[in-house]
C-alpha cells in the first residue's frame, strides 16, 4: 500500500523446525521495517529447544550446533513484539509465519493479532493470469535477486523486493485496493479463491476440500456451511491440521441437505467413498467385529462375529464394535481380568479338562474352570460384565425412511442406502439389495431414533 496511507509495515519470514505450528518451533526470525524513518533489517537464529530434522537442516543450512547458543524465542519475543507493533504483518503464506508466531507468543503468555498480508493472495490478485505464485515462481518471474533461499532474511528481502516491484508496475489505487480488500476480509487459505467462500450457502449439508491433483483432504458437516467452513480458517493457528489443511486447500465443494440428519449420513457416506487425508473417526474399516455370546454345554462363549455375519445388527447378543480382532480380544481380555473372568471359559484360550487356569494362581480368575465357582455364577457375571457393550438390534422388520423436511433417508438394518423425495424412488434403492452394518450409522441413529416419532415412515 502506497506509504503516505500505510506507512508502517514488516516484511517477515521464518525458518522452523517443520510445519506444524503447535508442535515445531522457530529457528531463525527475519524481518524488514519499512516506515517513514526508512528500511532497517533485522533477524536472529532462534534456540527451538528440540532437535532440527535432517532434511530441515539441509533444506536452511540451519544445524543444532548453529542455535545451540542462540537466544529462545521468550528471550526475544519483547523485541520482535516491539519491532512488530503498529505494523501490517506482510509474510509470503503469511497463515504459516502468522500461525507460528501466534503460537510462540501465546507460550510466553500474550496475544498476536495484527493486520495480516499474504503476498501469495496479493500475487494472485495482482498477476491472475499466472498459474503459480510460491515465492521460486515469483523470483523467477520479476527476476528477484536472490542473497539466501531458505534463511529468514534472505526471504524477507525478497518479499519486500516484490513490494517494491508492484509499486513500480502498478497504480497506487490498484494496488491500495487489492491490499484493503485482503486485509479487511478474513484471513483465508493463500491458494483459495475467496469466491469460493462468498458462494457458499448457510445451510445445512456437507463440505469438501481438495487440495492439489483434486486430492481430497477433509469432509466435515455443517448447520451452516459458510459460518463452518470459515470458521476452519480462522482457528487454524491452534491446531495442526487445521494448519495444514489450510496450506494444502485449493478448491471447495459441497452437498446441500434437508437437514442434521441428512448432513450427518452424507459426511459419513462420503468419508467412507473418497477416503479424505485428514479424516480418520469415519474411515472405511472393513474389520468391524463384536463379540456374541453362545451357550455351548451351560457355559457362555465368546465368538467374534463379523459384519460379513447375515445376523449382524439383528442379533440381541452382540456386544461391543471394534475395528479389528486383536482390539475386540485386547478389549474382551482386559474386561475379563477386571472381573476376574476365567478366559479358558470364555473361549479366549485352550480349557485343560479338569484342571484349573493359570489365571485362578494369580488370582485374576475365580475358579469356573475346576468348579471352584458354578458355571451358573459365571454365566451370570459374564453377562453383567458385558451389558453396558450390548448392540441394540434392529428394532424394524425390515427398512425405514426418516422424513426430514422435504427428504427421505433409507436406513435398513443400521446401514444408509441413500436419500430420495419419494416413498416410490426408495422402492428402488431396496431392490439394489442389503448392505453391511454400518458402525457410524448405528452410532447416528442411536442418538436420533428415540426421537423421531411421526417422521418415521415403514416400507
Amino acid at each position: 500500500m502506497s506509504n503516505n496511507k500505510h506507512p508502517r509495515l514488516a516484511f517477515v519470514d521464518l525458518e522452523t523446525t517443520g510445519g506444524t505450528a503447535t508442535a515445531d518451533r522457530i529457528t531463525e526470525v527475519g524481518i524488514i521495517e519499512v516506515d517513514e524513518d526508512g528500511v532497517r533489517e533485522w533477524s536472529s537464529l532462534v534456540n527451538p529447544e528440540m532437535h532440527i530434522p535432517p532434511f530441515i537442516q539441509l533444506l536452511t543450512g540451519i544445524s543444532d550446533a548453529m542455535v545451540a547458543s542462540a537466544p529462545t524465542f521468550a528471550e526475544l519475543a519483547d523485541d520482535i513484539r516491539t519491532r512488530l507493533a503498529d505494523r501490517i504483518f506482510i509474510a509470503h503464506n503469511a497463515r504459516f509465519d502468522h500461525g507460528f508466531l501466534k503460537n510462540e507468543f501465546k507460550r510466553t503468555g500474550h496475544d498476536f493479532r495484527p493486520p495480516v498480508l499474504c503476498t501469495v493472495r496479493l500475487s494472485r490478485k495482482l498477476y491472475p493470469g499466472f498459474a503459480r505464485h510460491n515465492l521460486d515462481s515469483i523470483v523467477e518471474r520479476h527476476r528477484l535477486h536472490v542473497s539466501e533461499r531458505h534463511r529468514a532474511l534472505g526471504d524477507a528481502q525478497l518479499i519486500w523486493q516484490f513490494w517494491k516491484i508492484i509499486h513500480d508496475t502498478h497504480a497506487p489505487e490498484l494496488i491500495d485496493e487489492a491490499v484493503a480488500k485482503l486485509i479487511s476480509r478474513p484471513s483465508l487459505p493463500s491458494r483459495l479463491d475467496a469466491l469460493q467462500i462468498e458462494s457458499l450457502p448457510a445451510t445445512h449439508g456437507v463440505y469438501l476440500f481438495y487440495g492439489e491433483n483434486d486430492l481430497p483432504l477433509y469432509i466435515g458437516k455443517a448447520n451452516n456451511l459458510r459460518r463452518r467452513v470459515l470458521s476452519h480458517f480462522s482457528g487454524d493457528h491452534a491446531s495442526s491440521k487445521e494448519l495444514k489443511i489450510s496450506q494444502q486447500i485449493e478448491r471447495i465443494d459441497y452437498v446441500e441437505t434437508a437437514g442434521e440428519i441428512g448432513a450427518l449420513l452424507q459426511e459419513a457416506a462420503l468419508i467412507k467413498k473418497l477416503m479424505p487425508t485428514h479424516n480418520h473417526l469415519l474411515r472405511l474399516n472393513e474389520e468391524v467385529c463384536s463379540w456374541r455370546l453362545v451357550n455351548r454345554k451351560g457355559k457362555l462363549q465368546a465368538v467374534l462375529a463379523t459384519t460379513d455375519d447375515l445376523f449382524f445388527g439383528h442379533d440381541s447378543q452382540l456386544y461391543g464394535l471394534f475395528i479389528s480382532k486383536r482390539k475386540a480380544t485386547d478389549a474382551l481380555k482386559a474386561i475379563a481380568d477386571a472381573h476376574s473372568l476365567c478366559h479358558a471359559v470364555l473361549g479366549l484360550e485352550k480349557a485343560r479338562a479338569g484342571k484349573a487356569c493359570f489365571a485362578t494362581q494369580v488370582k485374576k480368575c475365580l475358579g469356573a474352570c475346576a468348579g471352584t465357582e458354578t458355571i451358573e455364577s459365571h454365566n451370570e457375571r459374564v453377562a453383567a460384565a458385558l451389558d453396558g457393550l450390548r448392540l441394540q438390534p434392529w428394532p424394524y422388520d425390515g427398512a425405514i425412511g426418516i422424513r426430514e423436511n422435504n427428504a427421505l433417508h433409507v436406513i435398513d438394518c443400521w446401514a444408509y442406502l441413500g436419500t430420495v423425495a419419494t416413498v416410490e424412488e426408495a422402492a428402488v434403492l431396496l431392490q439394489k439389495g442389503r448392505q453391511r452394518f454400518d458402525r457410524d450409522v448405528y452410532q447416528i441413529m442411536q442418538k436420533w431414533l428415540p426421537k423421531l416419532g411421526e417422521r418415521i415412515v415403514r416400507f
